[in-house]
């Protein structure tokens, strides 16, 4: 098995790439059978967009901070854990934002595609699901649509569900809604289409966010699952990121 091993430029995970190096054969990216990187959830989703078009799967170990999309650092066995893991293949989301000006720019996200605010001013947005209007005007610092895979970041410090791997839903859920005040959020089927409209753009501007790509002064956001990419991810069976996700419903 062929493997390339990239590491994050902070913390001990240059160190421990290069000495992982010396203990396992590193190749090119685009000759390697896995990729194995070493790092926090940063750069996990770094590594995931920069080689998203090469079709590798990716076995992280953390280096990092959370480490919750990241597998137990270990030079030991590598080859062998690689080869009893388990792999999951997740969909991003396609995120189609118009700016005011006109100009159109799509990215996708792994965790989560968000609006916020830019401003001091609250933002009002029109929120659609497959063409029906289903909040004419939700007020406040914004929303977000989640994967399951990113149920549990920044989705889930906004109050949102945790969705289980293979539930075929995603998660909208607002960001400090003042109107509708009682709206909390919903879950929805994966294939729709996720409409919102930004009132009074030049007013009140909202910036949109595909993980860590931001499209400032948007007026208008298309956001679907992109089922004609995929990204495979790879854990150790002890610690799949199925059973990670599932289990965080009953930490308290």
């Amino acid at each position: 098995m062929k493997l390339a091993i990239i590491g994050s430029e902070f913390g001990d995970a240059g160190r421990a790439a290069k000495s992982l190096k010396n203990k396992v054969k590193s190749v090119d990216v685009r000759e390697a059978d896995v990729i194995v990187a070493l790092g926090g959830d940063g750069f996990m989703l770094q590594t995931l967009h920069a080689y998203m078009d090469f079709g590798k799967p990716i076995f992280g170990m953390n280096k990092g901070t959370v480490g919750f999309l990241m597998n137990e650092y270990s030079a030991d066995d590598l080859q062998d854990r690689i080869l009893s893991a388990d792999t999951y293949t997740l969909h991003p989301l396609r995120m189609r934002a118009t700016r005011c000006d006109g100009e159109v720019v799509e990215h996708l996200a792994i965790n989560e595609v968000s609006l916020l605010r830019e401003t001091r001013q609250a933002a009002h947005l029109r929120v659609a699901v497959d063409g029906k209007v289903r909040i004419p005007e939700l007020v406040g610092d914004g929303v977000l649509v989640a994967t399951p895979a990113g149920s549990t970041a920044y989705n889930l410090s906004a109050h949102g569900p945790i969705i289980p791997l293979g539930a075929n839903l995603l998660a909208l859920t607002p960001l400090s809604a003042f109107r509708p005040r009682r709206w909390r959020g919903a879950l929805l089927p994966h294939d729709v289409t996720v409409e919102l409209t930004v009132s009074q753009p030049q007013k009140r501007p909202v910036s949109a966010v595909a993980d860590m790509h931001e499209v400032r002064d948007v007026r208008h956001v298309l956001i679907e699952e992109a089922r004609d990419r995929e990204l495979k991810v790879m854990f150790d069976p002890e610690h799949s990121l199925a059973e990670r996700i599932f289990t965080e419903q009953f930490i308290h």
